[in-house]
């Protein structure tokens, strides 16, 4: 069952825009702040600040730094987060509400993609 972040998180996530094909979502938080699991369809995900996070799912984890100013795609994924920084994160999701063109078995990847 899909696990909105919205729902699971909505101290941290907020709708910033919606229309029949994207969702756009402002994310903010503070260092030492950790997430529910929740989903994500493909998205875009474009950072307002630095930030060093620890993505979480079924055991496995990664840590990720992103600069401020980047946009990196984010395959879908179900996953919980924790700021393991010293700075706020701050990031817009712009998640894709149209299905993959292609059938396929989706990326087994934590985190943002650098390509």
């Amino acid at each position: 069952m899909a696990k909105d972040p919205v729902q699971t998180n909505p101290e941290n996530y907020r709708v910033a825009f919606e229309n029949e094909r994207v969702r756009v979502l402002e994310y903010l938080d503070s260092p030492g702040h950790s997430t529910s699991e929740h989903n994500h369809p493909d998205s875009v995900m474009v950072t307002l600040s630095s930030f060093r996070r620890r993505i979480s799912s079924n055991g496995n984890s990664v840590e990720v730094e992103l600069p401020a100013g980047v946009a990196r795609w984010l395959p879908a994924q179900q996953h919980s987060g924790e700021n393991i920084g010293a700075s706020d994160t701050h990031t817009f999701f712009i998640e894709l509400k149209e299905p993959r063109p292609s059938p396929g078995k989706a990326a087994e990847q934590l985190g943002p993609t650098i390509s």
